[in-house]
């Protein structure tokens, strides 16, 4: 499976991303790639992705790929020096998984600023992830620090909050318009669809029909593509060609992510194969930014 599709010039524009991380520990029966980091690189560029998170920053761009990175940042200080470091080695962005979820209002506010200033210092988009042990892990505490902070952008992996917080289990539409300050300000994009009782489940086709969290999802991922392209342009600090990178991170089972399933011998394997499922994701991303124009 490839993707196609064109760009609009000069406008808001969809990238289609990849997070180096779907490509750990594929399975021999993947579609995906073996190997090194190089190999990776390559089937990424071959199967139609524009970009890649977390992989070496020269070996993306002499592939004609957009390199992003990511980082944690438990507690404050030395932000700056990462960024310009990023910056200097051609890193279009960064997504942050910020804090551990445990700090007051005051802790809260210092990293948040820290971000803030040294995004504009350093040049380069700084994007807080929503994220379970972050300091975005709750939707109602991230909507207050918008509302202390609204220079705030984040990379939205929504698998976090519509697992971790249930958002299945109330009125949808509701939690979506109280969302709206954080959809609103989502520049970045993880691909990972989860449901109430697992943060990442395999799609198939990606068919709606008898996959419920499958349309609170796409209306997640195109409300926020909404916002990106009715405000992306006025940024403090915009992203690059005012693209917004969408990135399927698609976990082994080894980080607690890709579940496992017996199989017809009885032997646990992965339940999809993640490679192909990157691709179908992107697709059903890439539907939900042309529904957002």
């Amino acid at each position: 499976m490839t993707m196609s599709g064109s760009r609009p010039t000069g406008t808001p524009a969809f990238r289609r991303d990849l997070n180096i991380c779907t490509t750990w520990s594929l399975p021999s029966w993947s579609t995906g790639p073996q190997g090194d980091e190089q190999a990776a690189l390559a089937a990424a560029l071959d199967a139609g992705f524009e970009g890649v998170q977390g992989a070496n920053p020269g070996r993306c761009r002499a592939l004609g790929l957009v390199p992003t990175t990511f980082a944690i940042q438990p507690t404050p200080g030395g932000l700056l020096e990462q960024a310009l470091r990023w910056a200097e080695s051609g890193f279009e962005c960064c997504t942050i998984l910020l804090g551990t979820g445990l700090e007051d209002d005051a802790a809260a506010d210092m990293l948040i600023e820290e971000v803030l200033n040294v995004s504009s210092t350093a040049g380069i988009p700084l994007y807080v992830e929503t994220h379970r042990a972050t300091l975005t892990q709750d939707m109602w505490r991230t909507v207050q620090l918008v509302e202390r902070f609204p220079d705030l952008r984040f990379n939205g992996d929504f698998s976090h909050w519509y697992t971790g917080q249930d958002m299945a289990a109330n009125d949808f539409e509701a939690t979506l318009e109280f969302l709206s300050p954080v959809l609103d300000r989502v520049r970045y994009m993880h691909g990972r669809i989860g449901t109430s009782g697992c943060i990442q489940v395999d799609v198939g086709d990606g068919s709606v029909e008898g996959q419920p969290h499958l349309a609170h999802f796409r209306s997640l991922w195109t409300r926020s593509f909404e916002g990106f392209v009715r405000n992306a342009a006025q940024d403090i600090v915009p992203p690059p060609r005012l693209e917004i990178g969408f990135a399927p991170e698609l976990l082994p089972p080894e980080v607690g992510y890709a579940r496992l399933v017996p199989d017809s011998a009885g032997d646990l394997r992965e339940e999809g194969d993640r490679w192909d499922q990157s691709l179908v994701l992107t697709e059903i991303a890439s539907e939900c930014f042309e529904a957002a124009l």
